[in-house]
C-alpha cells in the first residue's frame, strides 16, 4: 500500500508540474527565446537534481524492503537520469528535422512539444512497466536488451544522418485514412470544421510524428536504463525528469544542435557499453559507479571534440586579412 501512494504521489507531482507549465507559464502561445529556454533547463535540472538528493537521504524510508543502500539508490537514479538526458540529445536532432521539414511556426513548436511529452511519460512508463515485468518471470531476456541495445549502437555510428519521410510515417498513412487533413495551419488548435467537416490539422499530424519517434527512441532508451538498474520506481523516475526537461533543452540546442558532430558517435558508444554490460552481468557485474564514469567520459570527449571540430572548422572559413 505505502508503495502505491508513493508511486500516485509522484505522479500526482508530475501532473502539477505539467499544468502549472501550461496553464500559468505557457497559457498563451509565443516563440520560446533561448534565455527563457535556458532558464526553464536550468529549473528542470534542480528539480531533478533535488530529487535526487531526496533519494540519497530518504530512500531507506520510502523502500525499505530495497537491496539498494540510499547512496546506491542516488547513484542508479543520477546514472539512469544522465543516459536519458544525453540520449534525448538524439530527440533533438529529429525533431528539428521534422519541424522544418512541416514549417512549424516558432509560435506553436512548445504546443507540439508539451502533447508530444505527455504521451512520451505514458508510453514509457508502459514500456517500463512490461520490461520489468519481463526481467521478472524471464531473466533470460536481459540479454536480448543487451544484444539490441549493441546492434542500435553500431547501427548509430555508422548510420548518423538523419532522413526525414513524414509521408512514408505508417501512423500518418493510417490516420490520413480516417481523417481529413486541412492544408494550412488553424493557429496552435489540432482539429478544425471546415464546411461542417471535422479535420485535422498539419499541426496534429507533426504530432503524431512526434510521438511515433519518441516511441523509437524509446525503445533504445528503457532498455539501457535497465542495464543500470531494475528498480522500477528509479527507472521511471529518472526518465520522467529527463522528459520534462526535453522541451527546454530542444530550445536550447535547437539552433546549435549541428555543432555537436560527435555527439551520435559517443551516444553509439554509450548504448553499446550499456548493451555489454547487460550481456556480461551474470559473469561481472560493473559497479555503477563505474558506469556512472564510463558514460560520462564518452559524453563530455564527444563533446569537447565537436567544440573542437567546429572551433577548427570557423577558423578555417575565417577570411584571411
Amino acid at each position: 500500500m505505502d508503495t502505491i501512494w508513493l508511486w500516485v504521489g509522484f505522479n500526482l507531482f508530475v501532473l502539477a508540474l505539467l499544468a502549472l507549465d501550461l496553464g500559468v507559464f505557457h497559457r498563451h502561445a509565443h516563440a520560446v527565446s533561448v534565455k527563457e529556454a535556458t532558464i526553464w533547463s536550468v529549473v528542470w535540472i534542480a528539480l531533478s537534481l533535488a530529487f535526487n538528493v531526496g533519494l540519497y537521504f530518504f530512500w531507506d524510508v520510502i523502500s525499505p524492503a530495497s537491496e539498494y543502500s540510499n547512496s546506491e539508490a542516488a547513484l542508479a537514479f543520477f546514472t539512469g537520469y544522465l543516459i536519458e538526458k544525453s540520449l534525448s540529445v538524439d530527440n533533438i536532432f529529429v525533431f528539428v528535422l521534422i519541424f522544418t521539414y512541416f514549417a512549424v511556426p516558432a509560435l506553436y513548436q512548445h504546443r507540439v512539444l508539451f502533447w508530444g511529452i505527455i504521451g512520451a511519460l505514458l508510453m514509457r512508463g508502459i514500456l517500463i512497466a512490461v520490461g520489468a515485468a519481463l526481467l521478472h518471470e524471464f531473466h533470460w531476456i536481459i540479454y536480448i536488451f543487451g544484444g539490441f541495445l549493441i546492434f542500435t549502437g553500431i547501427k548509430m555510428a555508422f548510420h548518423r544522418d538523419e532522413e526525414i519521410h513524414p509521408d512514408e510515417n505508417p501512423l500518418v498513412k493510417l490516420f490520413r485514412r480516417i481523417m481529413p487533413v486541412a492544408r494550412n495551419y488553424a493557429g496552435e488548435k489540432f482539429f478544425i470544421r471546415q464546411a461542417g467537416v471535422l479535420m485535422a490539422t498539419p499541426l496534429f499530424l507533426v504530432l503524431l510524428i512526434v510521438e511515433s519517434t519518441d516511441l523509437v527512441f524509446a525503445l533504445d532508451s528503457i532498455p539501457a536504463i535497465f542495464a543500470i538498474t531494475e528498480d522500477p520506481f528509479i527507472i521511471y523516475t529518472s526518465n520522467v525528469f529527463a522528459i520534462l526537461g526535453l522541451r527546454a533543452l530542444y530550445f536550447v540546442l535547437a539552433g546549435v544542435i549541428d555543432k555537436f558532430y560527435y555527439l551520435k558517435l559517443g551516444l553509439s558508444v554509450v548504448l553499446t557499453f550499456v548493451g555489454v554490460k547487460m550481456v556480461i552481468a551474470e559473469f561481472y557485474k560493473i559497479p555503477i559507479g563505474v558506469s556512472l564514469g564510463i558514460i560520462a567520459g564518452i559524453l563530455i570527449i564527444a563533446v569537447i571534440a565537436s567544440l573542437v571540430r567546429t572551433q577548427r572548422l570557423t577558423q578555417q572559413s575565417a577570411p584571411v586579412e
